[in-house]
């Protein structure tokens, strides 16, 4: 399966799962866009990382969860929050007859919540104070850090990510499957902002005022 994190639009991003022999599905808009890391891409990572079979993304590669296909996308926004409520009940009832699925949901939650803090903690991002911050458990910690540890590594990614372009990670992989392709067009990029640079400077843009 591939798992793919859209840059939409200004604060607004969208995850794309593509299932061989399936139709695409998406969540779109995803929950809780971020500059530095959005909501879902860490519990993706929690997941992947901690090997999660039935949570959001280990669902989806069954061909269950709560995306919807993509062609639903060309609905009204009210009639697609509609579906997605709709999907999200269904997928409640699927998990409750599936015990183990449940609880691994409940797990991934409060473990993506954790891991969201700690890695924001880290980075200097003090917590609003009207709000309550998950705590986590010892038997947390070696999982919280290799979770933060790969948040480390994703977060610039993410940053630097222009708007229209994408994060795609082949399930459960933690590393981009596109990783080198976006290394590559940020280089070009910058070859290509010094290189306007330069011209302004030929053209005198920045050249010093003539003295009198």
């Amino acid at each position: 399966m591939l798992v793919s994190f859209h840059r939409t639009g200004t604060r607004r991003y969208a995850v794309i799962v593509t299932v061989t022999g399936e139709p695409e599905r998406a969540m779109d808009p995803a929950p809780g866009y971020d500059d530095d890391i959005p909501h879902d891409l860490v519990h993706y990572v929690v997941e992947a990382e901690l090997g999660f079979a039935n949570g959001v993304y280990g669902s989806a590669a069954q061909g269950a969860g709560t995306f919807v296909t993509t062609a639903e996308r060309d609905f009204s926004p009210r009639e697609r929050a509609r579906r997605q409520r709709r999907q999200r009940r269904r997928e409640r009832t699927r998990r409750i007859r599936d015990g183990r699925g449940e609880s691994e949901m409940a797990m991934s939650e409060r473990l993506a919540a954790v891991c969201d803090v700690a890695w924001r903690r880290k980075h200097g991002q003090r917590p609003d104070p009207h709000r309550s911050a998950p705590v986590g458990r010892l038997e947390d910690t070696t999982r919280v850090e290799r979770v933060v540890a790969r948040l480390d590594a994703l977060a610039p990614v993410w940053r630097a990510l222009p708007i229209g372009e994408k994060l795609v990670f082949e399930w459960p992989n933690v590393t981009p499957k596109n990783a080198m392709e976006l290394e590559r067009s940020g280089r070009a990029d910058a070859r290509a902002r010094n290189a306007a640079s330069a011209r302004a400077r030929t053209f005198g843009f920045f050249a010093p005022p003539r003295k009198r």
